[in-house]
């Protein structure tokens, strides 16, 4: 059987007897023999479906073998596939585990996992956007072969990869489920990491919907409508807003008009409206 790259093979990659080079059918291994895949791209596990997969495998043992492929010592294997019944097995007392032995690169090492979680959607989008990058990074993956390896389309994998530009605390939230993929990606449209992380503040106090979300940030960086037909640009003008907002960290915008204008500065939390008040007064 000719072998397949990638993670376009689904599931079946993961399945005993699928064709693998250097595969050598199921074995019985010590739990002390596997050590974890370094490539593994999940980072939280939910402690109540572990004990839950424990207490079932408690009860009728691992039913899918683990994939691994040998150390560099006798003897010893690295798991590819199979973390989460690793761990329960261990937790539920098993001294043994099945497994099937792969030859794998280190790429693979990180594909294969990938497979597991992405298709069984036990990823969350950090985890997901980090393992991207990845393959981006260290093995050169363009975002379009990216793509085809996870089965997604090349934009979903941008979006997606755009996620590892938030601040920590918004990271966090998202991690922590308060707020979805699709509110994090509307809040990168905000030009600063303390307004993104006011507006998390908000979502999460409000309960706002990722339409909501979407129309608050449409507001705060004030949007035109599209009927509206954008004047060219006056490159001064530019200048001026981008001094104005690397001094005060925040959006400005300046309209100049036929006699004077109007300088407007944001803000997006009364903590950095406190901040600014205090940054201009104390100019004075």
């Amino acid at each position: 059987m000719t072998r397949k790259s990638g993670l376009g093979r689904g599931l079946e990659a993961l399945i005993p007897g699928a064709g693998f080079p250097g595969e050598k059918g199921i074995l019985e291994v010590s739990l002390e023999q596997i050590s974890p895949n370094p490539r593994q791209p999940r980072v939280r596990l939910d402690s109540q479906k572990m004990s839950e997969l424990a207490d079932s495998i408690r009860e009728h043992g691992v039913i899918q073998p683990l994939i691994v492929t040998e150390g560099s010592v006798p003897g010893e294997y690295i798991l590819i596939a199979g973390e989460r019944r690793l761990l329960a097995a261990r937790q539920a007392g098993l001294l043994e585990i099945p497994v099937v032995v792969r030859e794998a690169t280190d790429q693979e090492l990180l594909e294969l996992a990938l497979i597991e979680n992405v298709q069984r959607a036990d990823l969350n989008p950090l985890e997901m956007a980090e393992a991207f990058r990845q393959l981006g990074e260290e093995f050169g993956f363009t975002h379009e072969q990216i793509a085809e390896r996870v089965a997604k389309s090349r934009v979903a994998v941008t979006n997606t990869m755009r996620l590892l530009k938030l601040p920590g605390k918004v990271k966090q939230a998202l991690a922590e489920e308060r707020i979805s993929e699709g509110h994090a990606r509307a809040v990168l449209a905000l030009p600063t990491a303390e307004s993104q992380e006011a507006l998390v503040e908000t979502i999460v106090k409000k309960d706002l919907s990722v339409r909501q979300t979407e129309e608050l940030v449409s507001k705060i960086i004030g949007l035109k409508s599209p009927r509206s037909v954008p004047s060219a640009p006056n490159p001064e003008i530019e200048s001026l807003e981008k001094r104005l907002e690397q001094t005060l960290g925040t959006k400005v915008n300046l309209n100049r008009h036929a006699r004077g204008g109007t300088l407007t500065i944001h803000y997006y939390s009364d903590e950095e409206l406190n901040s600014l008040v205090d940054r201009l007064l104390g100019s004075l």
